[in-house]
């Protein structure tokens, strides 16, 4: 028995969407910002898409239950398959704040530590993300045509690395790594594109050494994944969601093939 579907795959991705077209409701006029306990933003915008993905996820009836990062003391764990939806409502709330485009919606779908399902979409740059075990990745472009993608082979010997950072969160350890790298060219970019830059073969790698959670990887790492490449802790093991009690990801890079 197959663990997900091309059907379950198209159902979150429409879940996704419709929580990004209320994101652009909100996107399209004035809205308030206020400050989490972590300093972190939150709009009205991070709200909307949260109520909308939550209730449709429980509407499905399957009794997943979803760690979102808008609602974390309201998650009681995985289920006894070891299943749980991780969401992100809006990932890049800083990028959505200074009207960039650069923010997304994800949702994945882990199963026993592993991401089987992730649904990565950008509203306002009309794209979409999706990849599902067995099923591969694919890009979803704003005329609703679906082409399949592929990360890139790593650069030969003396060739230049394509890199791409985060725009928010530079740093010396970033710096450090990029000059045990060798010749690289670096692009920025916020959220989770990062990662889909370097599904679609458009990067070659993304370090990230600073803080993350679950929810900022899971939907991402499963295109990554599922188009070829790899999400890694700095020591080689893949970045795993075993333990959502543990909401803080380690550093790791993302590489292509």
């Amino acid at each position: 028995m197959k663990i997900v579907d091309q059907r379950l795959l198209e159902s979150v991705e429409a879940i996704a969407r419709r929580a990004g077209n209320a994101i652009m409701d909100i996107y399209a006029r004035d809205f308030s910002v206020e400050e989490k306990d972590d300093k972190s933003p939150l709009t009205e915008a991070d709200k909307a898409a949260h109520d909308i993905i939550v209730r449709e996820l429980a509407e499905r009836q399957d009794g997943i239950p979803v760690l979102s990062e808008e609602d974390v003391d309201g998650f009681a764990g995985p289920d006894a398959k070891g299943r749980y939806w991780l969401v992100d409502p809006l990932d890049g709330t800083k990028e959505f704040i200074k009207r960039n485009g650069e923010f997304t919606v994800n949702i994945a779908l882990v199963t026993q530590g592993r991401v089987v399902l992730g649904v990565v979409v950008a509203p306002a740059l009309q794209v979409a993300y999706a990849a599902a075990l067995g099923l591969g990745a694919y890009k979803r472009k704003a005329d609703g045509t679906r082409q399949r993608i592929h990360a890139a082979t790593k650069p030969a010997p003396g060739e230049t690395w394509r890199v791409v950072g985060s725009r928010s969160h530079p740093s010396r350890a970033l710096q450090s790594w990029l000059n045990r790298l060798g010749r690289h060219e670096m692009q920025s970019m916020g959220s989770s594109l990062k990662f889909c830059l370097v599904a679609e073969g458009k990067a070659d790698a993304y370090p990230r050494l600073g803080p993350t959670s679950l929810w900022d990887t899971g939907a991402a790492q499963a295109v990554v994944e599922q188009a070829g490449g790899s999400v890694a802790q700095l020591d080689g093991t893949p970045l795993n969601y075993a333990n959502p009690e543990q909401t803080l990801n380690p550093h790791f890079v993302v590489w292509g093939r």
